[in-house]
């Protein structure tokens, strides 16, 4: 019986749907674009997305080279600030906010 149960649940999470991908650059919402050479507020794009969160209140958003998207976690994307990166989550589409599963630096990423 413990085998039955064990093979269903086994079953059961194979048989979930992932959850959506999105790759992009955390950047922040003063400069959704990435292009932080108008803002000034550090020297490369990492230092400006932080100092325009921690100074102007912006929030941090993944820019996919065509759009901006809202993330739900605002803690996370600071470690990734001005680096391409892919976020696991679902997508709100009335808010165009990506509920934030997880975060990690793509391969091609640069530290």
């Amino acid at each position: 019986m413990k085998f039955l149960m064990a093979a269903v649940m086994v079953f059961a999470a194979a048989g979930a749907p992932a959850a959506p991908t999105f790759t992009g650059t955390i950047t922040d919402s003063m400069c959704e674009k990435a292009d932080h050479s108008g803002m000034k507020m550090g020297p490369t794009d990492a230092e400006c997305a932080r100092a325009c969160n921690e100074e102007h209140d912006a929030a941090f958003v993944l820019y996919d080279g065509k759009k901006a998207y809202a993330l739900s976690d605002q803690k996370t994307p600071a470690a990734f600030a001005g680096r391409t990166v892919t976020v696991t989550g679902t997508l709100d589409a009335k808010t165009n906010t990506i509920r934030v599963e997880s975060i990690v630096a793509s391969r091609s990423s640069n530290p």
